[in-house]
């Protein structure tokens, strides 16, 4: 197979799709590349359709080697294990935009591996894995005939980049992914600085523009390497099943709409669905329950998409922008450091904060460098919050994905660490779903922040927008329940403070909406938006003033960097003697900053007084607790501060004539004693006499005396005021 090449210029970086150099037995294969980032995307199908499944079977699976950035894996087997949380996000970014692109008759099992062979720690591999999905699936066999353009947008200064690198995107205010056709969005994701509605819009609509570009770089390839696509097989369903079924669902499915409750209509669905399938002889060997079933389904989606638009009301009987009930419960949990339950309708979810320190950041070993995370929210999505019994395995994709948008709402409302010293994690437990459980985590987490005391910027509220759409036709819901999700066409979640979005995220099932839907859905938000905020003030305005008593309380001291060796000890024999003997945590951090933690005040101040006392200098006429370490015949060495020794000579202990040392002092006493003089090489003097009097400015005499013994070199004279003493006796 010949090597096809094309390029262009997309923002003012140059990306490079090339095919037919690897994995050529694939059904598609390309390289993308940008700068020194580089990876491969590759698409393969089942040879047969699997017509029984109610779904198009596609996987996407993003992965990042090591080897890309030029490292080793750590960990004991070192090489790749499960996906990390990017590559799970990215994978999400890819199938997000093209799975509505495919006929929904098409049943072949279809999956999309993308690799990233090389990073240059510039360019995020994750738009070039979404261009490389797309140009795959379009120069291959398989029916994919949409190409989906897709770029990044940054706000920096006002102006919007295209592709930013990653020191560009942490320093603006804006990080937008766009996914695109030709004419229209498909999927948005996007976190931000408090920005405006028209702000995001007009960076929406400029990255329409930019991927233009993106797209017309794939035809390109398609015309040189394309293959003939198969054909889709259209799912032929017996005129028998659906006239049965149609004539048992007349009327039905009105009445379920007009039930009470979410189980209520469940149960009287499932009843209507057993209904139906009693109309069919299950054992006739052309019966098939997959057609009654598909058949059912889309009378169920036709009834209730004709009432929304047609008849105007919603299937729960709300307005088209009428929010389901909303309450705020903050404090349920008495030990925890910040708790809130946030319902609206029938779903609801219980955050918890728990604050930490340093040293409960977490580590990120990403292509792109090392870094730590001190802010993380965690989304758990129970069984038993739809009524189901289900298998409990750990976080899936999906609930990495609702995690990581709540997470990414709030990010930019947290406060500096210079402010705020601590480490974050909230987890959002859903107790209940019925509706976006992902913007219900973004508003409880705001109540239980604020209820421990964080003092975050503005509190955050998020809710979701649906759409029904049929020719010229659409309406726009806000606050969309299950139903809606489940049978609409567009799920928007938007979140964000009274002064603009701090997160957007946009699922299609039709390819693309137009920019007056898309102004209409972003109003809407807004407005539930204001409304659900407006709730939440209700119950806590602001942060507490106090941060919970089972909260660690975290102190900030500034040392020389020079001290911090004499702070830690040889082999950390200091600073594990503090932590052990006091009880808190002292993290050290290389520019001098000693961070020390505990729920425990007296401990605390033991540990603040314990360091301080370690990088103290000696000061002059100050008095010190000196403890007795050494005894010799012209005086006594004191330790006034941890590793500081200084000398009260002879002549210095005591008003009188002093015969030995020993007669006053002995090792390990405790004296008082003041600073009289530093000499220029830093010895120390002491006077125990001067200490008890605490009278007068010090006397500062020229060092005839050390704090280092072995530099007394047997001197045993005991200076002017002792010989004076002498001779007057």
């Amino acid at each position: 197979m010949t090597i096809q090449r094309v390029s262009a210029t997309i923002g003012n970086r140059e990306v490079i799709i090339e095919t037919g150099r690897m994995a050529k037995q694939s059904n598609g294969a390309v390289t993308v590349q940008c700068g020194g980032t580089v990876i491969l995307a590759t698409v393969v199908q089942a040879r047969e359709a699997d017509e029984e499944r109610d779904f198009f079977p596609l996987t996407v699976d993003y992965r990042e080697r090591t080897y890309a950035a030029g490292k080793i894996p750590g960990g004991f087997f070192k090489r790749e294990g499960r996906p990390s949380e990017k590559e799970i996000l990215t994978s999400r970014l890819i199938d997000r935009p093209i799975r509505p692109l495919f006929s929904k008759d098409y049943r072949n099992e279809v999956q999309i591996m993308v690799t990233v062979l090389s990073a240059d720690g510039e360019n995020n591999p994750d738009i070039l894995a979404m261009i490389g999905a797309s140009a795959a699936l379009l120069i291959s066999d398989i029916p994919f005939t949409t190409p989906v353009g897709s770029v990044r947008v940054g706000l920096q200064d006002g102006k919007f980049i295209v592709n930013p690198n990653y020191e560009e995107t942490e320093k603006g205010d804006l990080d937008l992914v766009v996914a695109g056709t030709e004419e229209k969005a498909i999927m948005l994701e996007a976190g931000a600085r408090e920005i405006s509605e028209e702000e995001m819009i007009k960076a929406i609509l400029f990255a329409q523009k930019e991927l233009r570009a993106v797209i017309q770089l794939q035809k390109e390839l398609q015309g040189k390497a394309g293959k003939k696509k198969l054909e889709v097989k259209k799912r032929e369903i017996p005129a028998e099943v659906s006239q049965k079924a149609s004539q048992a669902v007349r009327g039905s499915f009105e009445k379920i709409f007009d039930l009470g409750s979410k189980e209520e209509r469940e149960d009287a669905l499932a009843a209507l669905y057993e209904k139906v399938l009693a109309q069919f002889d299950a054992a006739s060997p052309d019966f098939k329950e997959a057609d009654v079933k598909y058949v059912f389904d889309e009378l169920e989606k036709k009834r209730v998409r004709e009432i929304i638009l047609n008849e105007k009301k919603r299937p729960d009987g709300r307005g088209f922008k009428e929010i389901r009930e909303v309450s705020c419960e903050i404090a349920p949990l008495p030990r925890t450091h910040g708790s809130a339950i946030f319902t609206r309708g029938q779903t609801q979810s219980l955050a918890v904060a728990t604050l930490g320190t340093k040293a409960d950041e977490q580590t990120i070993d990403a292509l792109e460098g090392e870094g730590s995370k001190r802010f993380m929210l965690h989304y758990n999505f129970p069984p038993f919050s739809v009524g189901e019994v289900g298998p409990n395995r750990g976080p899936g994709r999906r609930e990495i994905g609702h995690g990581a948008l709540a997470e990414r709402a709030l990010k930019s409302v947290m406060p500096d660490e210079e402010k705020f010293p601590y480490t974050v994690r909230i987890v959002s437990d859903i107790l209940e779903s019925n509706g976006s459980s992902s913007m219900a985590s973004a508003c409880s987490a705001t109540l239980a922040l604020m209820d421990a005391g964080v003092p975050i910027k503005g509190p955050v509220g998020g809710i979701a927008i649906g759409l029904i759409t049929e020719g010229n036709k659409w309406q726009v819901l806000t606050d969309i329940a299950g139903i809606e999700d489940h049978l609409g066409d567009m799920d928007l979640k938007g979140a964000g403070t009274e002064k603009g979005l701090t997160a957007l995220q946009m699922d299609l099932k039709i390819p693309g909406i137009t920019e007056e839907i898309l102004r209409e859905a972003m109003c809407q938000a807004k407005e539930a938006r204001m409304h659900i905020l407006k709730k939440m003030a209700e119950a806590i305005s602001t942060p507490r003033k106090e941060l919970s008593a089972y909260a660690p309380r975290i102190t900030t001291l500034r040392i020389n960097p020079s001290k911090i060796g004499e702070v830690i000890g040889p082999g950390g024999k200091v600073i594990r003697k503090i932590v052990e003997e006091t009880g808190a945590k002292v993290e050290i951090e290389d520019d001098g900053r000693v961070l020390i933690a505990s729920s425990d005040p007296k401990a605390s101040e033991e540990a603040i007084a314990r360091v301080k006392a370690i990088v103290e200098d000696a000061e002059i006429g100050k008095i010190y607790q000196g403890r007795v370490r050494k005894i010799m015949n012209f005086g006594a060495f004191c330790e006034i501060l941890p590793g500081t020794d200084g000398l009260v000579h002879i002549s210095e202990i005591a008003e009188g004539f002093v015969k030995q040392v020993e007669d006053h002092l002995k090792v390990g006493d405790v004296v008082p004693v003041k600073v009289i003089s530093i000499d220029k090489e830093g010895k120390i003097n002491l006077s125990m006499i001067q200490a008890k009097d605490g009278e007068g400015p010090p006397v500062v005499r020229e060092a005839r005396t050390s704090s280092r013994e072995g530099e007394h070199r047997g001197d045993r004279d005991r200076g002017p005021r002792n010989r004076s003493r002498e001779r007057h006796d």
